[in-house]
């Protein structure tokens, strides 16, 4: 279903409500200027422009421009699934899209505000579409870009993983933005050749926000990756944990990319005490490692997620956070897991790490090795570079697989994502600003 609202602003709020809306919008504006997310006087413009409270009128004026994600609808069972994205990741997304004026573009995952940055940034002769499976949030989105005079912005409510070919302009959108957590890029052929796609892709359950350039009918990474989290995609590109429960342990093991491995002969594995396997590698407290983990994910088969209940007695030793579960990998009735031990303060008092290995099982410190090999080989040649190089291609244009795991290739519904990791030799260097391969 497809609506094109037309209108001019509404007001409703009295005027000191608006003075004082638009001067919390210039703060949020210049925060975002210093920390680096605004980098260009358009977005600048854009974000100094639109009144973000008008899309979240159920919040006060100074919740409506905290740098902060806005829930805006949930399930039944609580969970956020749509929302305005926090500011910082916001303007570092549509940084990386370079929409100029005149462009034809696509937001996937409504909501209406990012829609009118979008709109600004293409200007009065651009043509901006957005779309959503949800026809709550459709609504929501048009009834609010009506009241603040972007009524030209096109609303679709469609599933995204099979966008509306009546949509999609002649030569493809100039840029897609993708604001829900996607394990798929189904958006190749609605790209324009040389256009920009900027999305947050799932790689192993591990996800950021990817910048590509559309060439010679692939996408093609070229900025630092951002870890991030959108709410998640919903329709025929959900995707799947394909998690499975040792028995009677309490820990879980997630195959989103690969083939899920038998785990009942991993319960007895569990009840021993772990071997631990030092690396030797270090990690600062507040320093991102988002980086080593998507090289593991690639380097080594049988990789998987664990998360353990928090209140089970599983023989795991520092479980992983429960929203950010741990690289593991299975070898038959053994596995091994990353973790860290706290060896000292560090220059700043954050604490420093050093990477080590749990083994579980008889192969277990083998598994555990194999593991921490790759840790050091990653430290030793990859460390330093400032990100890996994305590839997407279409599946259809790619060969079958040859075996079961490539490394560093991601096989999707859709496309074959390639991980290309730059040698950088020597000592690896602490990265600064904006971390291994983050932001925010």
């Amino acid at each position: 279903m497809t609506r094109t609202t037309e209108g001019r602003a509404v007001t409703t709020r009295p005027s000191t409500d608006l003075d004082e809306a638009t001067a919390l919008r210039h703060q949020l504006a210049d925060e975002l200027a210093a920390a680096g997310h605004i980098r260009t006087p358009a977005v600048d413009r854009a974000l100094r422009t639109v009144p973000r409270h008008a899309f979240a009128p159920e919040r006060p004026l100074h919740a409506a421009y905290a740098n902060e994600i806005i829930a805006t609808r949930q399930s039944d069972d609580g969970t956020v699934i749509s929302s305005i994205s926090a500011p910082w990741l916001q303007a570092d997304m549509l940084e990386a899209a370079r929409i100029q004026p005149g462009h034809h573009a696509l937001e996937i995952g409504s909501g209406g505000y990012n829609a009118a940055l979008i709109a600004e940034l293409a200007g009065p002769t651009g043509h901006v579409t957005t779309l959503d499976i949800d026809p709550a949030v459709t609504d929501r989105a048009t009834r609010f870009l009506t009241q603040t005079g972007y009524g030209r912005i096109r609303v679709v409510t469609a599933d995204a993983e099979h966008v509306p070919a009546e949509v999609v302009p002649d030569g493809g959108f100039d840029a897609i933005v993708v604001t829900v957590d996607t394990w798929d890029l189904p958006w190749i052929d609605a790209l324009a050749e040389g256009g920009r796609l900027v999305a947050p892709l799932r790689l192993h359950g591990y996800h950021w926000a990817i910048s590509f350039t559309k060439r010679d009918g692939a996408l093609h990474s070229d900025e630092p990756l951002i870890v991030c989290g959108f709410v998640a995609m919903q329709g025929d590109g959900a995707w799947h944990r394909n998690r499975r429960t040792v028995p009677g342990t309490g820990v879980h093991l997630s195959w989103e990319d690969g083939t899920p491995l038998p785990v009942d002969e991993l319960a007895l594995a569990l009840t021993c005490e772990p071997t631990v396997t030092h690396t030797h590698v270090t990690v600062g407290g507040q320093e991102p490692f988002d980086a080593l983990t998507l090289y593991l994910a690639g380097a080594l088969p049988g990789f998987c997620r664990l998360s353990a209940d928090s209140d089970g007695d599983n023989g795991v030793l520092n479980p992983p956070p429960k929203h950010w579960p741990g690289a593991a990998i299975v070898r038959g009735n053994s596995l091994a897991r990353l973790a860290t031990e706290r060896i000292g303060d560090g220059d700043e008092g954050k604490g420093l790490y050093e990477f080590v290995v749990h083994g579980h099982g008889p192969r277990g410190h083998l598994a555990a090795q194999e593991m921490a090999e790759q840790v050091r080989h990653w430290q030793h040649n990859h460390r330093g570079a400032l990100c890996p190089r994305i590839t997407a291609r279409p599946a259809a244009s790619c060969a079958p697989p040859a075996r079961d795991h490539e490394l560093h290739v991601f096989a999707k519904k859709h496309t074959r994502i390639t991980v290309d990791w730059p040698i950088v030799p020597g000592p690896a260097a602490l990265l600064i600003g904006r971390g291994s391969c983050s932001a925010g």
